[in-house]
C-alpha cells in the first residue's frame, strides 16, 4: 500500500548507547546489519526500523513510507515544491530516496526489489 510506514531510522551520535535505551525502553532486540561501513544496528517490528551512527544525532526519526513506483512519488515530491534525491539502491532490497516536505521535514521512500545489483568492486 502507497503510504504506508514501513520503516523508521535513528540517527544517533552513538548507535550502541541509542540501541540500549530502546531496548530498554521498548524491549527491541537489534542486530549489526552487517553493512560494511555504517554502524546500523536494525530492530523487528511494525514497523522495523534500525539505529545508526550519524553526525546528524539528535535530528529526530527518519521515517520511510513504502511506495510501488519509486521515480513517479519522487517527480510528485518535486512537483508539488518539497525536495527530492534521486533514488539510491539497497543491494538485494529495493530503492530509496531521502526527501523533505515544503516544511523541511524529512522523510524517505522505500520500494521492495530484490533484483537491485550490488555495487560492482
Amino acid at each position: 500500500m502507497a503510504g504506508k510506514l514501513v520503516h523508521i531510522e535513528f540517527p544517533a551520535h552513538d548507535a550502541g548507547r541509542a540501541s540500549g535505551f530502546y531496548s530498554g525502553l521498548f524491549g527491541w532486540q537489534f542486530q549489526d546489519a552487517g553493512m560494511p561501513g555504517i554502524d546500523y544496528l536494525m530492530f523487528q517490528g511494525e514497523p522495523g526500523g534500525a539505529v545508526y551512527t550519524s553526525e546528524q544525532g539528535g535530528s529526530g526519526a527518519i521515517v520511510y513510507f513504502e511506495t510501488d513506483d519509486i521515480d513517479r512519488d519522487v517527480g510528485r515530491v518535486r512537483e508539488l515544491g518539497g525536495e527530492a534525491e534521486d533514488k539510491a539502491p539497497i543491494p538485494h532490497v529495493g530503492w530509496f530516496a531521502r526527501c523533505k516536505d515544503t516544511e523541511g521535514n524529512a522523510f524517505s521512500f522505500f520500494q521492495s526489489d530484490e533484483s537491485v545489483p550490488a555495487p560492482s568492486a
